[in-house]
């Protein structure tokens, strides 16, 4: 048992503390220089960072907010039927959006004679080159570029808008408006509502930009060749101010790259408008060696999971148990994990070290009773030492810092290194387990194929350990005791945070005024603040019926992923008698696959067809994948078996970059951060279907071990189903 010095530690709280009742603490990432844009809603937000020349032709997202609380109670009354409400906001936001397209439009005019001016120039200048001419050349092109960058930030901030109020109508109403609304507009091949989305013309100014900048610097350094980014595409000039306008046409038109993609998995949300005050307190906790220890915690607890699934069936029948109950031993992990991916979670909220170090304990713990159980025979202990190391995983830990401490700029690269690292150990951990294949003793202590992974994994997390203490620097945290509330004069009470113990006011009265005047908006906008989820059950109530189901395909995946991987040694064994070594060399290769689907999928797939439509395709994949996988009168070949795991495994690795990254669009904003975040409860959903698919290895198994193969594929197919059912029947949401 810990003592109260121990856990004084470890929580990072003084002894009485821990004696009195537990006080709920909250933590903000607000700086008293930010105007609090994140604490009054995306309205506020949008009449903080928009251009103000440009004001009158942003979307009223004030107005619109109005019409569908307004909407709502008519339709309380009976004083407006359905019929009439969707006419009218339809109108109502067809016309916003016209609005947004003809002033787009005409910017690009103005955008494009500017560059015909300029390319005038540019024409003479090749007659006479002229140093001082070209400076002055590039300096007119960036300047461009600064102007389509304000332009992007308009569009971006409009679609921001469009996503929320679409969000909000659904609410209030039900999904079926956005469904409606997108296949009515999305569809149709006059499209303003694509012109919004996809900004058609944008991609020719770029190109002039690129083409014009890059003609320039050849010239400036007398090579005389006249690159031409055309003839030339490997030609690697890029100016700042075309990465910076790459990079906002990126987040418009969710055109990826491999990193993107590969981020996507580790399902970090971000804010959709970021304040870059926050990112500037971010960028002052981040720290590289701590950022690598959690990517090495990632990579070892991904290890540690999978280098016991060759030999996991071999164990229990040593033990005297029956081969199947290998699920119960997978399984109890998963159960475990339930519950450790909550309180990792509501720890990380005061530290990162010490759930970190907790976490190594617990599973240098559980990985020793785990080789122990085989000298003392004893199935309870081998079951004891999973349930530790599910107890031990602090994958929210990692989610969090990394959401909390890594700069905006870093983070994508972060976020691929995670899922990276996830991949590596997935597919290291099978591999070792194929190096362990021997038989000795030391002392009364047995070394084989079955508790080698427990002593190896063990000694891997006392170094973990030691490497931890030394070298991880914990991030400061904000500190409730720094927030004080202002009372304005005329306006409702607003936090601020307070430097060397001095107040200054957030807002001036005018602004409060301007507060409190729309502070029935503001408040009905709760859903758009930064304010954490507090209990399960509200972040529940958060998920619209569009998130839900992603949710349910997510666990989808994640359960024939399960199916898969766990019952291979059985079922190889079963049927093709495979060696321990066949069947890690076989989850090797499939972990091997996660990468290169990955560079395909951000490089190329991903950037033809929209993430709905990878989706849907994704899911049918999988479904044939499980199809081919049933035994049906005819031999069982390996070539069978092996192909339809193929196609299951990687089309559940697809699958998994879209459905994550179309979660973290529609998800609330309010389950970004906090202890129930969108990565929490994504995690619990997939780890819940883990425990059910091996719950179901297990009984299977337990009747007979020949039907195991259909009975653990049947309801992965019949759920594989219902999933696509949903999706289709909420397709046009998925915007």
């Amino acid at each position: 048992m810990f003592s109260l010095n121990l856990l004084s530690f470890l929580w990072g709280l003084p002894i009485e503390v821990l004696i009195s009742e537990r006080k709920e603490r909250c933590y903000y990432y607000y700086q008293f220089t930010d105007i609090s844009l994140s604490m009054v809603g995306y309205g506020k937000k949008l009449r903080e960072l928009q251009i103000q020349e440009w004001k009158g032709y942003y979307i009223n997202y004030k107005l619109m907010k109005k019409k569908v609380k307004r909407y709502g109670e008519l339709m309380e009354v009976g004083a407006q039927n359905r019929h009439n409400v969707l006419r009218d906001f339809c109108m109502l936001l067809d016309n916003q959006i016209e609005k947004i397209v003809l002033f787009l439009l005409e910017q690009q005019g103005v955008l494009a004679h500017k560059l015909s001016d300029i390319g005038q120039e540019h024409h003479t200048l090749f007659q006479q080159p002229n140093s001082l001419n070209i400076s002055e050349l590039q300096e007119a092109y960036r300047g461009v570029g600064r102007d389509l960058l304000r332009l992007l930030n308009f569009l971006e901030m409009n679609a921001v808008g469009l996503r929320k109020i679409l969000k909000k109508f659904d609410k209030r109403f039900g999904y079926k408006f956005t469904d409606y609304y997108v296949k009515t507009r999305a569809n149709h091949p006059y499209s303003q509502l694509r012109q919004v989305f996809r900004h058609v013309g944008i991609g020719a100014v770029v190109g002039v930009l690129s083409h014009g900048l890059a003609d320039l610097q050849d010239l400036q350094q007398c090579q005389g060749s006249y690159i031409s980014i055309y003839d030339q595409p490997s030609y690697t000039h890029q100016d700042p101010v075309l990465d910076s306008i790459k990079e906002a046409v990126g987040r418009l038109s969710n055109s990826t790259n491999y990193l993107q993609f590969l981020g996507r998995h580790a399902f970090i949300m971000q804010e959709e408008l970021p304040s870059p005050s926050e990112d500037h307190v971010v960028e002052e906790r981040y720290n590289f060696m701590s950022l690598l220890l959690n990517l090495a915690n990632t990579f070892l607890y991904m290890v540690n999971t999978y280098i016991i699934v060759p030999t996991a069936d071999n164990y229990t029948l040593s033990l005297g148990a029956a081969a199947s109950v290998c699920g119960v031993v997978l399984g109890t992990m998963a159960v475990a994990q339930v519950f450790s991916s909550v309180y990792f979670s509501a720890w990380s909220n005061r530290s990162y070290l010490r759930p970190l170090v907790f976490s190594s304990i617990v599973l240098l713990v559980g990985n020793t009773l785990y080789a122990l159980a085989f000298d003392m025979n004893s199935i309870v202990v081998l079951l004891m030492g999973r349930l530790f190391c599910g107890l031990g995983s602090a994958r929210a830990v990692n989610r969090r810092y990394i959401s909390d401490c890594v700069p905006l700029k870093l983070r994508m690269q972060a976020s691929a290194g995670f899922v990276s690292a996830s991949a590596l150990g997935m597919a290291c951990g099978p591999a070792l387990a194929c190096l362990l294949q021997t038989n000795f003793r030391i002392y009364r202590f047995t070394m084989n194929q079955d508790t080698l992974p427990g002593w190896v994994m063990a000694f891997a997390w006392l170094l973990y350990l030691l490497w931890l203490w030394i070298c991880f620097k914990e991030p400061a945290h904000d500190n409730q005791g720094n927030l004080v509330l202002y009372q304005a004069d005329t306006g409702p009470a607003v936090h601020v945070a307070v430097e060397n113990e001095h107040t200054q006011p957030l807002l001036t009265n005018s602004e409060a005024k301007e507060l409190e005047e729309d502070g029935e908006e503001e408040n009905d906008d709760s859903e758009e603040t930064k304010k954490p989820v507090t209990s399960i059950v509200v972040a529940y109530k958060l998920l619209t019926p569009s998130v839900k189901v992603q949710l349910f395909v997510y666990f989808m995946l994640k359960y024939a992923m399960e199916v898969v991987l766990a019952e291979s040694s059985l079922i190889t064994e079963y049927y093709f008698i495979w060696t321990t070594s066949n069947v890690s060399i076989f989850l090797a290769c499939l972990g091997l696959t996660v990468l290169p689907v990955n560079i395909v999928v951000g490089n190329y797939i991903s950037n033809m067809f929209e993430e709905r439509q990878v989706l849907l395709t994704s899911e049918i994949m999988v479904c044939i994948g499980l199809l081919l996988s049933f035994h049906i009168m005819i031999p069982y070949t390996v070539t069978q078996y092996v192909g339809s795991a193929l196609i299951t495994f990687v089309s559940a690795e697809v699958l998994e970059g879209v459905n994550l990254s179309l979660l973290s669009k529609m998800m609330s904003s309010r389950l970004s951060r906090g202890t129930f975040n969108g990565g929490l409860l994504s995690t619990e959903a997939g780890t819940l279907a883990r425990v059910i698919a091996d719950g179901t290895i297990t009984i299977s198994g337990y009747f007979s071990e020949s039907k195991l193969l259909n009975t653990t594929l049947l309801p992965a197919l019949l759920i594989c189903i219902s999933s696509i059912v949903a999706t289709c029947y909420s397709y046009n949401s998925l915007y």
